[in-house]
């Protein structure tokens, strides 16, 4: 039996539990749609020991059988939603630091010369 990777061994505690919380729902959606263990696992193409392990909110359950849950109950589309990059607050956070540390390195008579070269009339060009 092969070893578990040691990023599934360490996992933050906040992903496990989200985790769990997918695979009750993806049971809770079996269910409610009166399909057995057997017929859900055929459907998925996997063992009914991996259908459980998934419904377990197992992380060695390949991402591919997840997706393919959501798409049997129809929400496979949600799935890019999860990064959008309109959604990644911690990269917007990175971004305002770094344009702010670039704000913070413009002396102030850097700034009053830009502004003062933006308050002269603008020369036409020669015909």
């Amino acid at each position: 039996m092969p070893s578990t990777p040691q990023a599934l061994q360490t996992l933050p505690p906040a992903t496990s539990q989200a985790l769990r919380g997918l695979g009750e729902n993806l049971a809770i959606a079996r269910v409610r749609r009166r399909e057995s263990q057997r017929t859900w696992a055929k459907r998925l193409g996997i063992s009914v020991p991996t259908l459980i392990r998934m419904e377990r909110g197992d992380p060695g359950v390949s991402v591919g059988i997840y997706a393919t849950a959501l798409w049997l109950m129809g929400r496979v589309a949600a799935l890019p939603a999860l990064a959008a990059p309109a959604e990644d607050k911690g990269a917007l956070e990175s971004e305002v630091r770094g344009a702010v540390k670039r704000r913070a390195v413009r002396s102030a008579a850097s700034v009053e010369a830009r502004l003062a070269r933006g308050a002269q009339p603008k020369k036409k060009a020669k015909s």
